[in-house]
């Protein structure tokens, strides 16, 4: 993009000294508004754009090629990334009516519950790169999202749990490690974001398969093969818990020394 940070000089505008895009000389009211363009992940890094640049170049930070605040501000909360985010929302009550249905072990109840889940599954793949490919981000879609994942992945479990198809110790290692996760991002936030890894990924996938098995009424081979896939899901959700925490523990340490490093340069 045609953005280049403006901290390019000396580190974050305001923490190395570096002197903002107001202050230079010729800057108009629009490159100035454009300059306080934040990414919205890390929450210090200011993106400059050069004049004549378009409204989407302009609200595109830097790192990670994350959507500043400027393309926040221009997206409508009703947009279909979030559609999909209120869908999956709405599907929760729905998953678990029809998994109680008829006494919890119906299969035709547990088939209908089966479509739902899947199809809150299929939204979440769509939503977000929806919201990040046609600059769709909004704070409402950032709130929501993990929400509706989380809700829909915790209704299934607790359901499967209290029907007796799933040991409680399962549902509390995965929504442990989710809501975990969650809290350890909100609170190293300050110092950077901690990106979703390839493994975190197929934690997701893993995890989604195995549930989705689970709530199917299967019998014979598949009943067994469930329980492999259910098995990895777990290893995968414990290691790469354990690998965020590794991360959150190397960015807080690097924000820290950065922030220190910056203080002793603008004292010196």
């Amino acid at each position: 993009m045609t953005g280049v940070p403006a901290s390019a000089a000396g580190g974050p505008s305001g923490a190395r000294g570096t002197a903002p895009a107001s202050e230079a000389p010729g800057a108009t009211a629009a490159d100035v508004a454009r300059a306080s363009v934040r990414d919205s992940g890390a929450g210090e890094e200011t993106t400059a754009v050069q004049p004549g640049a378009g409204p989407r170049e302009g609200a595109r930070a830097v790192r990670g090629g994350k959507i500043g605040a400027a393309a926040v501000d221009q997206a409508s909360v009703w947009n279909v990334a979030n559609l999909l985010t209120m869908l999956r929302l709405l599907l929760v009550p729905g998953f678990v009516a029809l998994m109680l249905g008829n006494g919890g072990h119906d299969p035709a109840w547990r088939s209908f519950a089966w479509a739902a889940f899947a199809v809150a599954m299929i939204t979440d793949l769509f939503d977000g790169h929806l919201a990040r490919t046609y600059d769709l981000v909004t704070d409402f879609g950032k709130i929501a999202d993990p929400i509706a994942d989380k809700a829909i992945m915790g209704a299934a479990l607790i359901c499967l749990s209290a029907l007796g198809d799933l040991p409680w110790w399962v549902t509390a290692v995965i929504l442990g490690r989710e809501l975990g996760i969650t809290l350890l991002r909100f609170l190293v936030i300050r110092y950077g974001v901690i990106p979703a890894s390839r493994g975190g990924k197929l934690k997701t996938l893993t995890q989604g398969v195995a549930v989705g098995m689970y709530v199917l009424v299967l019998t014979g081979w598949l009943a067994s093969l469930r329980f492999w896939v259910m098995a990895a899901a777990v290893v995968l959700t414990v290691v790469t818990g354990l690998d965020y925490v590794r991360q959150a523990i190397v960015l807080r340490r690097r924000g820290i020394a950065e922030r220190r490093a910056a203080l002793e340069e603008a004292r010196g």
